[in-house]
C-alpha cells in the first residue's frame, strides 16, 4: 500500500542505507540501473539514455511471463544528486501515466527517496494503486536497497516494504505479542502455535505452524534487539518437535539460520511503514546463499501473503 497525500498523487518514502550520489548513479546509470529497475522478476534492455531536461530514456522491460513493455521516459528536470521530475510509462504508441517527482536528500548519512506520483485525476491515481498492487510494483523500490547493499558490502539480502493503516505503537505490538503475530504470520493456510513465548532481547520462542493435515514446521526464534517503538531483529530456525534445529522442510540447500530486522517509521498519523529484512546469518555455504537469491520471489510471495493476513487482521481490530 503507497501513500495517500493529495487524491490524485501516489506518493512513496524509502530510506536507503548509502550516500545520495550512490542512490543518484544507481538510478541514473543505465548499466546500475538495469541491475534492479522494475518489479522482482522483470528485466531491463537499455537503449538510449539522454539525462537532461528535454530529454529521453528509452528501455525496455521484459516480464517474467515473456511480456515486453517498451517504455520512454522524458525528463522535465534534472538536479544532480537532488531531483528528478519525469513522465512515465509512455512510448511511440501510449502517452505517458503519470508525472513522476523524485527527491533524493541526505539524512543521518543515509538517502532519504521522496518521490510522488501525479496522475490526471483521482479516479487514475486509484487504478494505479491497484495495478501497482497487483503487479507487485513496489518491489521495485526493494531490489533498490539489495542492490546498494551488495554494491556497498558485498551482502545478498531480501528487504519487503509495506505501509499499514495504524499508529506506530501499536504496529510494534502487532509483531512483538504473541496472540496478535499468530493471527497474521503463518503462510497462507496454515495456522500458527506458539509452544513457548519468550519475546524479549535475549529471549525465545517455539512454535508450529500447521496445515492441519499432513504438514506441520517447527522453529524457533532468538531475539537480539527489541526497542519500542521502532526496531525489532531477531533469528530463526526450522526445528523437530523437540526443538532441535533441521533445514528447510522443502528446500535442503536453505540456510540454517536466518536474520529478520524489523524497522518502524510513521509516515503520517496513523500509518506506518514496515521495512523487513531478511538474510541469511552466521556460517553459510556459497550453495546455501544461491539457494536464497534465487528464492527471493518466492519470498516476496510468502510475505506478501503474511502482510495481507495483517491488513485484514488491522481491519478486524479497527471495526471492533
Amino acid at each position: 500500500m503507497a501513500t495517500k497525500t493529495k487524491s490524485n498523487e501516489i506518493r512513496i518514502i524509502r530510506i536507503y542505507d548509502a550516500p545520495v550520489k550512490m542512490v543518484w548513479e544507481a538510478w541514473t546509470d543505465p548499466e546500475k540501473v538495469s541491475k534492479w529497475w522494475g518489479p522482482r522478476g522483470f528485466t531491463l534492455t537499455h537503449h538510449s539514455k539522454d539525462l537532461r531536461p528535454g530529454g529521453h530514456w528509452h528501455y525496455t522491460m521484459h516480464g517474467p511471463d515473456g511480456v515486453d513493455y517498451p517504455n520512454k521516459t522524458f525528463y522535465h528536470e534534472v538536479e544532480e544528486y537532488a531531483k528528478l521530475v519525469y513522465d512515465h510509462g509512455g512510448n511511440d504508441e501510449q502517452a505517458p501515466l503519470f508525472r513522476v517527482t523524485a527527491l533524493f536528500s541526505e539524512t543521518q548519512g543515509k538517502t532519504k527517496l521522496d518521490m510522488t506520483m501525479t496522475l490526471a485525476t483521482p479516479e487514475a491515481a486509484e487504478e494505479t494503486r491497484k495495478f501497482i498492487k497487483k503487479a507487485g510494483g513496489n518491489s521495485t523500490w526493494d531490489r533498490l536497497a539489495e542492490y546498494l547493499t551488495k554494491e556497498s558490502c558485498g551482502e545478498e539480502q531480501f528487504v519487503i516494504n509495506r505501509t499499514f493503516e495504524a499508529p506506530l505503537d501499536f504496529m510494534f505490538e502487532v509483531f512483538i505479542d504473541p496472540a496478535r503475530l499468530s493471527q497474521w504470520s503463518p503462510p497462507t493456510g496454515f495456522t500458527m502455535e506458539f509452544i513457548r513465548a519468550d519475546i524479549r532481547p535475549g529471549g525465545s520462542s517455539f512454535y508450529l505452524m500447521t496445515n492441519g493435515k499432513d504438514i506441520k514446521m517447527y522453529g524457533r526464534c532468538e531475539y537480539l534487539a527489541i526497542e519500542k517503538p521502532d526496531h525489532i531483529q531477531y533469528t530463526q530456525q526450522f526445528c523437530d518437535e523437540n526443538e532441535k534445529v533441521t533445514r528447510h522442510p522443502m528446500a535442503p540447500t536453505w540456510p540454517e539460520t536466518m536474520l529478520t530486522t524489523i524497522k518502524l517509521s510513521e509516515e503520517e498519523p496513523g500509518l506506518t511503514r514496515v521495512t523487513l529484512t531478511w538474510k541469511p546469518y552466521g556460517k553459510t555455504t556459497a550453495e546455501e546463499v544461491e539457494t536464497f537469491v534465487k528464492g527471493r520471489a518466492g519470498m516476496t510471495q510468502g510475505w506478501t501473503g503474511s502482510f495481507d493476513k495483517m491488513e485484514e487482521y488491522l481491519e478486524k481490530v479497527s471495526a471492533k
